[in-house]
């Protein structure tokens, strides 16, 4: 009989550097966002198989638009995780549970879903997420390779613009009162369907982390 996936794998955090290989040549994203909290999953031969991190969003007005300005203080992001092919089917939801365990302070957590790559966000569903709808399709100006759209010189000329594909938002409350979660700004929404597409995570990094 096969082992729980508590007694195969363990979750720790670890270093934000430990994530940057990940991030930068595994996830389809190639960028390191902003990260507060970092999270190793490790199998039971102590190799690193997963990386996920939560950071404070790029946009000001998310924070506030979440809750309201009076708990902005609290949003944090699910900006990533990334993972090596191959694995258990629940490994994944049991991955972000235990992240989400593991984040001992308030925090109201908002993470999405990428409809260009063909995301629904089942893994926020299987860990029991508040769905809230989708952003809308927009574009943003185009500017250095890597930069953040919001992050720009405003005395420059940016001609070119790309464009940001719309994307499932989700909600998830930790430790926190019900007064803060009765701000909750969005419609609790019924959680959207469709098939996933995976993409190329193929890259082994180098970097197996050390528990912290």
């Amino acid at each position: 009989m096969r082992e729980s996936l508590p007694n195969r794998f363990t979750v720790r955090r670890i270093y934000a550097s430990q994530t940057y290989e990940w991030l930068l040549k595994k996830h389809y994203a190639h960028r390191v966002p902003s990260i507060s909290y970092a999270f190793g999953l490790y199998d039971d031969d102590k190799v690193l198989q997963g990386v996920c991190t939560v950071g404070k969003p790029a946009s000001p007005s998310l924070c506030v638009g979440i809750c309201g300005p009076q708990w902005s203080h609290l949003v944090q992001e699910l900006n990533r995780l990334c993972m090596n092919d191959n694995h258990d089917r629940n490994l994944p939801s049991y991955f972000i549970g235990r992240v989400l365990s593991n984040l001992r302070i308030p925090v109201i957590l908002v993470s999405y879903a990428d409809t260009a790559h063909n995301h629904a966000g089942y893994i926020y569903q299987a860990t029991n997420w508040l769905y809230t709808g989708a952003t809308k399709e927009r574009t943003d100006i185009a500017t250095t390779e890597g930069a953040h759209s919001r992050h720009y010189d405003k005395a420059e000329s940016y001609p070119e613009r790309q464009n940001r594909s719309s994307k499932h938002r989700y909600v998830y409350f930790i430790r926190c009162k019900k007064n803060i979660k009765a701000e909750l700004r969005y419609p609790i929404l019924p959680y959207p369907k469709g098939d996933n597409t995976k993409y190329d995570a193929s890259y082994q990094p180098d970097v197996q982390g050390v528990l912290i």
